[in-house]
């Protein structure tokens, strides 16, 4: 595009107010400054839009018929901007969420009916991944993390802490014992992840101090697959909060060597990339998110 919006402006301004005088008082700019773009605006459509003299300003045939167009250019762009707008007052658009399994079917999926709700133009599209991703190379909006964060180039919301508790189901504990102490468990099926290692580190008191190393008998890369084997009396899993609150509310998992567990949570962020103003529908799902996980 050759012409800028500041030329169209100043064309329109012109004709509207019947001078250069009225056009430059009406935009706010000097008299030489509206004469100016003007002028570019001729040099580049190589065509006289205005004949101006001494006491009158009138279009010519191109003038006419370019005045057309630009004023419905500048009709579209006052639109866009009153569109926008309204994006900011009811958000809409495309919202890209990632999440591990385990918290995006815990935590995040209880609460899209009342987002839903309450932000009825906003469509949702939910990704799951077990590792932390390149929210750019993945076309990510917000992005769920548990645990420390260290990505320097994203912004981070804390949105709450979960505790980690270690857990079995009844028909295990009922057919091998129950532990009575941190000691005990290398003589029951324990429950781990694949990585990162740090996850098999339980907050357990003992020789080792408030971390207790465990050698899994069984491994997982997702803490919804442990779940889902502790639920079946598989062995003995330590969990964050989030993911087993209706099972221990139900008894369907109960807490092991409750008195040797240090209090240890995960805490739990929403991240998304550094920018100058955050986009209204990313705003309101980060307010939504804290408001109701908080």
């Amino acid at each position: 595009m050759k012409t800028t919006l500041e030329e169209l402006q100043a064309f329109v301004a012109v004709v509207d107010g019947g001078s250069i005088t009225a056009a430059a008082d009406q935009l706010g700019q000097t008299v030489s400054g509206i004469s100016r773009a003007l002028g570019r605006l001729e040099k580049k459509l190589e065509t006289t839009l205005l004949r101006r003299t001494t006491r009158r300003t009138e279009l010519t045939e191109e003038g006419q018929a370019f005045l057309h167009r630009t004023r419905a250019i500048l009709a579209s762009i006052d639109d866009a901007e009153e569109h926008m707008a309204a994006r900011r007052q009811q958000p809409a658009g495309r919202l890209r969420v990632n999440a591990a399994t385990p918290f995006m079917l815990h935590a995040v999926v209880p609460l899209v009916p009342a987002f839903r709700q309450a932000y009825p133009q906003i469509t949702l599209e939910l990704d799951t991944d077990e590792l932390n991703i390149d929210l750019l190379a993945r076309r990510t909006d917000v992005a769920i993390r548990i645990g420390p964060l260290r990505d320097s180039t994203l912004h981070a919301r804390p949105l709450c802490t979960s505790r980690l508790r270690v857990l079995a189901s009844p028909a295990y504990l009922e057919a091998q014992g129950k532990p009575r102490s941190v000691a005990d468990l290398s003589r029951h099926t324990l429950l781990g992840f694949t990585q990162p290692e740090s996850l098999n580190r339980w907050p357990l008191r003992g020789a080792h101090g408030d971390e207790w190393p465990v050698v899994p008998g069984i491994t997982a890369s997702s803490g919804e697959t442990l779940r889902q084997l502790a639920l079946q009396g598989v062995g003995i899993v330590c969990l964050s909060d989030f993911m087993t609150a209706a099972d221990r509310a139900c008894g369907d998992l109960v807490p092991v060597l409750a008195k040797d567990t240090v209090d240890v949570r995960q805490p739990v962020s929403a991240v998304y990339y550094r920018n100058t103003q955050l986009v209204a529908r990313i705003a309101c799902f980060l307010d939504f998110l804290q408001e109701h996980m908080g």
